[in-house]
């Protein structure tokens, strides 16, 4: 790599139309003045300077060129589950991942899988560490026709104190109204009164007990416990998407399950 002559950076460069030209003093006549130009004209002077800066850079491997490539891979925390084709009534099935870390990427580990079918037009969407329902949060769905889901993951120790390797169930935790005015910050953004819960209904499946709610004013929850874990899924509609759409999110409520220890 060469360098500019020193002289060039020194070179006199005119800066205006008025001093473009140079006067040589001499006693010959006025006629016969001659005109000296610059040895290099400013744009010259920058073009050069930026085909060394180039050849520098080019040489330490800060400009060589690169093949642009798309890369498709899974964003922290978030490992698809949704299945690819329908069932016979037309839902989707959602299982978590095994391997899948928590819903912000960090942390729990070795989470008992769970489920839930959902019509299409559902789609996951990310989880923010600054998520507005806590850092529980483990997942969330969205559709634009038919409303929200969310589901939680909390620790039993929010309402019991219990051993490290305990096995507890949703009916050793409480009933439902304590789960629920427990959840109801977290899940409706206020406490829950009594008045707010429109019905409750106890099911089993699979061994498991499962509290299911319908909450003013479109609220759909469903929750069951297993080892030291709470699993809770909550629906969410405004009023034009429960009209249309009330039936599939009963449905989407009723498949909601947690693989049991």
């Amino acid at each position: 790599m060469r360098l500019l002559n020193t002289n060039l950076a020194r070179s006199t460069i005119p800066t205006s139309t008025s001093t473009s030209r140079r006067t040589v003093a001499s006693s010959r006549p006025v006629a016969e003045k001659r005109i000296v130009s610059p040895a290099i004209s400013d744009i010259d002077r920058r073009l050069a300077i930026s085909a060394i800066l180039a050849s520098f850079l080019q040489l330490r491997g800060v400009c060589a060129p690169k093949v642009a490539q798309a890369i498709q891979g899974t964003t922290a925390g978030r490992i698809p589950g949704l299945s690819s084709k329908p069932d016979e009534t037309g839902f989707f099935q959602y299982t978590r991942p095994e391997g899948k870390s928590g819903g912000h990427g960090v942390g729990w580990s070795e989470i008992p899988q769970y489920q839930f079918k959902v019509p299409a037009g559902w789609a996951e969407i990310p989880v923010s560490i600054a998520d507005l329902g806590g850092t529980e949060i483990d997942l969330r769905f969205s559709s634009k026709d038919q409303g929200e889901l969310a589901v939680v993951v909390a620790p039993v120790l929010r309402f019991v104190d219990i051993g490290f390797n305990a096995n507890i169930k949703i009916e050793d935790i409480g009933t439902p109204s304590k789960i629920i005015k427990g959840f109801g910050p977290e899940l409706f953004g206020k406490p829950v009164e009594d008045e707010d819960v429109l019905s409750t209904e106890v099911t089993t499946y699979d061994g498991m007990t499962y509290y299911n709610w319908h909450v003013k004013p479109h609220y759909l929850v469903s929750a069951t416990a297993t080892r030291n874990r709470v699993f809770i899924l909550s629906l969410a509609a405004n009023a034009r998407q429960w009209k249309k759409h009330s039936d599939d999110l009963f449905a989407i409520q009723k498949t909601f399950s947690v693989a049991s220890a």
